[in-house]
């Protein structure tokens, strides 16, 4: 019995390294917003401290399932404060370094999932 598709069907990230994401044969060398509706933007932001609670507005509007939150290179937390319009309307976050946040969106995009991955690119 075979339980996965053949292919996926959604966008899917189909690399990363220092400084860039993937995204089919293009590279991204901006942090951006993919989602799993086709959804695809710049997230104005080059550095975890430029974030803000606007950032997360931004994401919570796309009304998703679920956001995963790449923070960089290496694990860090947003403040609980920008994350109010995600808990108003029950979205779940998972934060994880980029490259985790990657691997983790094509999964659950690939199974269907309503999901946003939101990740930011470090200058390498």
């Amino acid at each position: 019995m075979k339980i996965h598709p053949d292919a996926i069907t959604v966008q899917s990230i189909s690399g990363y390294g220092p400084g860039w994401i993937g995204l089919g044969n293009e590279k991204i060398y901006a942090s951006v917003v993919i989602g799993s509706g086709g959804e695809r933007f710049d997230w104005n932001c080059s550095r975890f401290e430029d974030l803000n609670a606007g950032h997360f507005e931004l994401l919570a509007a796309l009304k998703p399932e679920l956001v995963i939150f790449g923070s960089g290179n290496r694990l860090r937390f947003p403040l609980g404060a920008w994350l109010r319009p995600l808990i108003d309307q029950q979205i779940g976050l998972e934060t994880m370094d980029t490259p985790a946040a990657c691997r983790t969106y094509n999964i659950l995009a690939g199974e269907g999932r309503s999901v946003v991955v939101a990740l930011l690119v470090d200058a390498p």
